[in-house]
């Protein structure tokens, strides 16, 4: 779903597969990927991209919901007493827990892994109050990567808007994300939500009481 505010200009995008609404420069392009895990799951994926001028802004969605049966499973043939390979109670068996705990520090790994790549900033923060961690990188072309990642309802969001040295830093963009429930209704925490599957969700901010935020729905309900 795209709301398109004109010839030029971003417009407002919403993928109700993978939980989010962002501003693109016009309609992302959309293809599939694979990505394994750190603990050794082949997961799918989606890549929304799109350009403007010399700039490239891209978000890649992977689905984590598979991650506890594909790592159960591969533990039942762990060998008897190996700990590190069959996991427990608190790592989840396989370790599938920590594998979702462990994915956005993942994710940044392996940007930083990225032949030639300088990190020049990297926090925590949050976007609509989900936690996710903030890195600025150099490419060795001399190009500028603001990147941003999250993990929200099983899905590993990675952020990325690369732009020239000399262009103005991606903030539209990288400030733009906002989060959808199942039904495809915009959403807010009323508390961090962080990556753990033995911590329940925060409450949401109820749009009766408080402003939508600027965030569109996917549902055809405003």
């Amino acid at each position: 779903m795209v709301v398109d505010r004109g010839p030029g200009e971003w417009a407002e995008f919403a993928s109700p597969e993978d939980r989010f609404t962002a501003n693109f420069p016009g309609p992302p392009t959309v293809t599939d990927t694979t990505w394994t895990s750190e603990f050794g799951a082949q997961l799918k994926g989606r890549v929304y991209s799109a350009t403007r001028g010399n700039g490239r802004f891209q978000i890649t969605a992977i689905d984590y919901s598979p991650v506890e049966a594909i790592l159960t499973e591969r533990a039942k043939k762990c060998p008897v007493g190996a700990e590190t390979c069959r996991g427990g109670a608190d790592t989840g068996i396989g370790y599938w827990k920590n594998d979702i705990r462990g994915a956005i520090d993942f994710a940044v790994w392996k940007l930083l892994q990225r032949p030639g790549v300088r990190l020049t900033h990297f926090n925590w923060g949050f976007q609509d109050m989900v936690a996710g961690k903030l890195l600025h990188l150099t490419n060795p072309d001399g190009t500028r990567t603001f990147a941003s990642l999250y993990f929200h309802d099983n899905r590993l969001i990675v952020m990325e808007g690369t732009v020239p040295e000399a262009e103005p830093e991606p903030g539209l963009f990288q400030q733009s994300l906002g989060w959808l429930d199942a039904t495809g209704r915009g959403i807010r925490y009323a508390t961090v939500y962080y990556a753990d599957p033995d911590l329940p969700k925060p409450p949401l901010h109820q749009r009766s009481f408080i402003s939508d935020f600027g965030r569109i729905d996917a549902t055809g309900i405003r």
